[in-house]
């Protein structure tokens, strides 16, 4: 009988990151909580009310360096709950910051509202000689939108209140769902989220799988209207602060620092469901052939064309695949990996408390953190290629960018990941003729890469524009409404390919990107400039090479049109994502052909 993960404090410390360059000890955190504090305090009475063309400069440099601390105590206070949400230390930490945050934010907000008083020629004179020009040009376009100095100060006081929704769905996800065992061969298997979606959801035995998923469901369902409720609460605030400042829809609010139209926004989502839906079903049909299934489920879904033929992998060896495909970028970026490595930048342990999936935290003031949590499996390799490629765009970024103009726009922050998830195939391809590998390679492109970022997190965009167009109509969110929107859109993308079980519409509760705004659709767009970018690494070598490392060190200081004009890609136009969706149906017609050999061959 198995017994679950273990506790955190069981974990050999070689498995789990180091938060010393954040800050040595907790009781650190809580000096500089009040520093900050105190600092902010004293930054508002030096320049509130007093702020000048001549000066903003001046201001924006000491702003900074607030933000900087403040960018440091948010990380450090995530990460050290994400690893363990049990833990009181953390929960207490966390809860803290949550109580000084706003405080922190009122005290600053004159900044950003005191510029926008100027005249804009103003404003515009001053980016000619700015070190951040873009962030005042983002500015300048907020400009129609921002209220008076003393509203905006009230609501970044009530920032905390903001985030407390999400802060709720992550305690009922994490702390309040009760998840009971179910016996499969005689054998009882403990169930919770981490187990579920890293080791059972995509387990080779169907019966096993379908077991595991009605269990997991089971629990998620008793909380469905306590989630729904939480969820509605958040988007419901939302839609307040976009009528407040006058968008026409909270779309178009939350749209506005991604930097890009509506009209790209809503052709990554149509062109996608249009286009790419036929060759997902075909997909599907494939890995029903393949596992020889009565039907195709949509508990079925996650499974790899080939799960007998997954190689097991240690972390130690999986530094030999990562450098074999990443080290194309050149030695700094080689070097940063190692580090990554070598310093205990990456928590690799699998524990109790332990947050779902993986990230990359890239605090400002020391390097990037990556969550992982490591199961052995081979494709693993690629979420690792993945969260290395927020690392070492935010890396370079950073070394050559301000603070303020650091951070890419949300459109185009998942190109370097799933960039790097395309040169790991590129590598994996090119060592080796065997038809097994290389079905196996591709199915887990398909799988893990395409599967996760084109359709789950796709079809959870087209299903977040459903939710936020009943909002925009003066709509609440209730459970069974949030199922009924989650089942059609699965209805509507996989059609007669995927039989619907109860409990698919689900879904929606497991997913905290709802939380960040329009996250979702942004996996997509930035796997298409990924795509393309690894096939034009591919055929130039290293002028594309080149063109893409200027691209990650330009970070926030340009437009996702231009971030990806410099790496050479049009993303005015829906050539990009049709070429990327032509790519992926040749992946599928090839995982086809390489089935039939082996058919043949046995």
């Amino acid at each position: 009988m198995s017994t679950g993960l273990p506790s955190r404090k069981d974990i050999p410390t070689q498995e789990t990151w180091d938060l010393k360059d954040l800050f040595e000890s907790d009781e650190q955190f809580y000096t500089t909580l009040k520093e900050v504090l105190d600092a902010s305090k004293a930054f508002n009475q030096k320049y509130k009310d007093k702020i000048e063309a001549n000066i903003v400069e001046k201001v924006l440099v000491e702003f900074e360096e607030i933000l900087i601390q403040l960018d440091r105590l948010g990380n450090y206070a995530e990460l050290r709950l994400s690893v363990d949400a049990s833990s009181e230390d953390a929960q207490t930490l966390s809860a803290k910051l949550s109580t000084s945050y706003g405080k922190i934010t009122s005290q600053l907000s004159f900044v950003e509202s005191e510029i926008l008083l100027l005249p804009s020629s103003e404003i515009e004179s001053i980016m000619a000689h700015s070190e951040v020009p873009h962030y005042l040009e983002k500015l300048i376009k907020r400009k129609p939108y921002q209220l008076s100095p003393e509203v905006e100060e009230v609501l970044a006081s009530l920032s905390p209140t903001f985030q407390s929704a999400y802060e709720l769905y992550g305690t009922t996800k994490m702390l309040d769902i009760a998840f009971e065992s179910f016996e499969h061969n005689h054998i009882n298997y403990p169930m919770d989220y981490a187990t579920f979606e890293n080791e059972y959801e995509d387990n080779p035995d169907p019966e096993f799988r379908r077991k595991s998923f009605e269990s997991f469901n089971n629990a998620l369902r008793k909380y469905q209207h306590t989630t729904a409720a939480t969820y509605n609460q958040h988007v419901q605030q939302e839609k307040i602060e976009a009528d407040l400042r006058g968008y026409d829809s909270v779309i178009d609010y939350l749209l506005q620092d991604h930097e890009v139209t509506r009209e790209m926004y809503n052709r990554q989502i149509d062109v996608i469901m249009s286009d790419l839906a036929p060759v997902m079903q075909k997909y599907a049909k494939l890995l029903q052939r393949i596992h020889g299934l009565d039907k195709m489920r949509f508990e079925d879904l996650k499974i790899s064309v080939d799960p007998s033929y997954e190689p097991e992998i240690s972390v130690e060896d999986s530094k030999k695949y990562i450098h074999g495909a990443l080290d194309v970028l050149g030695d700094d970026y080689a070097q940063m990996i190692d580090k990554a490595y070598n310093h205990r930048w990456i928590d690799f342990a699998q524990n109790k408390g332990k947050d779902t999936g993986a990230y990359c935290a890239s605090p400002y003031f020391t390097h990037s953190y990556v969550f992982i949590s490591w199961t052995g499996k081979m494709e693993e390799t690629f979420v690792l290629a993945h969260e290395l490629g927020h690392a070492g765009h935010f890396t370079l970024a950073q070394q050559h960018q301000k603070l303020l103009d650091s951070e890419a726009s949300m459109y185009f922050v998942e190109a370097p990941s799933t960039m790097n998830e395309m040169l790991m195939a590129n590598y994996l391809f090119s060592n080796s003729e065997d038809p097994k590998f290389k079905r196996w390679v591709i199915g887990s492109i398909l799988s893990r890469t395409y599967y996760h970022n084109m359709v789950t997190h796709l079809l959870e965009a087209a299903y977040q524009r459903e939710v936020y167009h009943k909002v925009d109509n003066g709509e609440s969110l209730t459970a069974p409404v949030l199922n009924s929107i989650m089942r059609d859109v699965y209805e509507q993308f996989f059609g007669d390919a995927v039989e619907l079980t109860n409990s698919a519409e689900l879904t929606w509760m497991r997913q905290p990107h709802y939380y960040m705004g329009l996250y979702s659709y942004t996996y997509s767009a930035g796997l298409t400039i990924g795509t393309v970018v690894s096939q034009k690494i591919k055929q130039e070598g290293q002028p594309a090479v080149d063109a893409w490392l200027n691209t990650l060190k330009a970070g926030g200081s340009k437009t996702p049109v231009e971030l990806a004009k410099i790496a050479g890609v049009d993303i005015t136009t829906d050539a990009p994502l049709k070429a990327t969706i032509k790519y992926i149906s040749e992946l599928v017609d090839e995982v086809e052909t390489l089935t039939d050999q082996i058919e043949q061959q046995n």
